[in-house]
């Protein structure tokens, strides 16, 4: 069972305490991402998360390195769209440790100009792999067109124009109004003595001050219907079909989810076992929903030989159209619900699982649910909720696509 502590500065602290287990996972989760930027500093919360295993005043970045694989323990952060998260998986002997190197590297991080630079050529290294990896870019130009003049539909890593601009003022200016203890999270799962975890956690964040409350609201994004296809000489040809989704902390999610896995969600689904398994003609093909606050997607992917494209898009329009007019079976609800309910609670096992799933629900909607809660929300999935999802989500007038490769004819 999780708990909840909220700080005297208003950082909040959830944990759960999992005394079966050896290890625990610690998360630092700052509510800010893209979607907080602006066209001049695209890609500043992701070049923030490099800069903070640069070195503090006190370790260097081997030092941070080496603090945490001496003890045989992982450390390693990501940033999305509105959320950054610092993390570390130890042994539950080593929460002082992690909790320790995490903290230094929130609060004394040194931004020194020559690591800023470095960490410059690092990042625009990164987005050069990117966009050889057309598997992982057409996901990003799907967004970026759906969200065209929004900061949702911004690159995570930025652009190269905006990174060559960042300097160590940006970095504290950004900081100061997103690093913020009202918009920052502490997650904590694992084996750990709980008097203990409490009186560390305020030893390290409580004397983390500021001035005022801190609300983070984002500007209504506004889906947009388009097409793009992007010309690159590949042999494969990487397509997204995709459509308006729910957003997060939408009670529908449930349905949603069900509906994906029957529709795309793995090997089983109708997608894969009818365009992979009985034709041939893709190696990957699946479906997913991204949900964020106010906005959300369903996205299709396929990649496959470029001769193939207008059949596997023909083909899947051909799935769509089968799943509006007759939905889906009682057989299919009953065993995604089981589905979802296995990959649910297999997930409860890992003690950094539990760290995301409390952390992130607690920073995005200040309210974490009970794994009871879960599976009763899937338990109320039915054949209505699910058709109802169909009829909101599928319309062929709001359908989007993206496309990178060696495109010769008109989709």
């Amino acid at each position: 069972m999780f708990k909840k502590v909220q700080l005297s500065n208003g950082l909040r602290l959830v944990y759960e305490k999992i005394p079966y287990v050896r290890s625990v996972s610690v998360g630092i989760w700052v509510g800010t991402g893209s979607r907080n930027e602006t066209s001049e500093n695209n890609g500043i919360s992701h070049f923030i998360e490099h800069m903070l295993f640069k070195g503090t005043s006190k370790r260097s970045a081997k030092d941070i390195a080496e603090c945490i694989d001496a003890i045989g323990g992982q450390i390693n952060a990501f940033t999305g769209k509105e959320c950054t998260c610092y993390y570390t998986k130890t042994l539950d002997t080593h929460l002082e440790i992690a909790v320790d190197v995490l903290s230094d590297m929130f609060f004394n991080s040194s931004f020194a100009s020559d690591d800023i630079n470095v960490e410059k050529r690092v990042v625009i290294e990164e987005i050069g792999m990117y966009e050889d990896t057309p598997e992982e870019l057409v996901h990003d130009i799907f967004s970026e067109m759906v969200w065209d003049g929004n900061p949702l539909g911004y690159p995570i890593l930025g652009t190269e124009m905006c990174i060559n601009k960042f300097d160590k003022d940006m970095i504290l200016k950004y900081m100061n109004e997103f690093y913020t203890p009202y918009n920052t999270v502490i997650s904590i799962a694992g084996n750990f003595d709980e008097a203990k975890l409490i009186e560390l956690v305020n030893k390290h964040f409580q004397d983390w001050k500021f001035e005022k409350t801190f609300s983070n609201k984002f500007s209504s994004a506004q889906y947009k219907v388009n097409k793009i296809i992007r010309e690159k000489d590949t042999e494969q040809v990487h397509l997204c079909m995709g459509f308006e989704g729910i957003e997060h902390g939408n009670e529908k999610l449930y349905s949603l989810l069900s509906l994906n896995n029957i529709l795309g969600g793995g090997m089983s689904s109708r997608l894969f076992q009818n365009i992979r398994e009985k034709r041939g003609l893709v190696y990957s093909i699946y479906s997913y929903p991204s949900t964020y606050q106010g906005s959300g997607l369903f996205v299709i992917y396929a990649g496959m030989n470029p001769e193939y494209l207008q059949t596997v898009i023909d083909l899947t329009k051909t799935e769509l159209d089968l799943i509006i007019k007759d939905g889906i079976t009682k057989d299919e609800l009953a065993k995604t619900k089981e589905q979802l309910k296995g990959n649910y609670i297999l997930g409860l096992e890992s003690t950094s699982s539990r760290m995301n799933s409390i952390g992130k629900s607690e920073l995005m909607l200040g309210k974490i649910n009970t794994p009871e809660e879960i599976l009763q929300k899937i338990d109320r999935v039915n054949m209505d909720s699910v058709d109802e999802m169909i009829k909101r989500v599928f319309d062929f007038e709001k359908m989007s696509i993206s496309a990178v490769g060696n495109i010769k004819n008109k989709i």
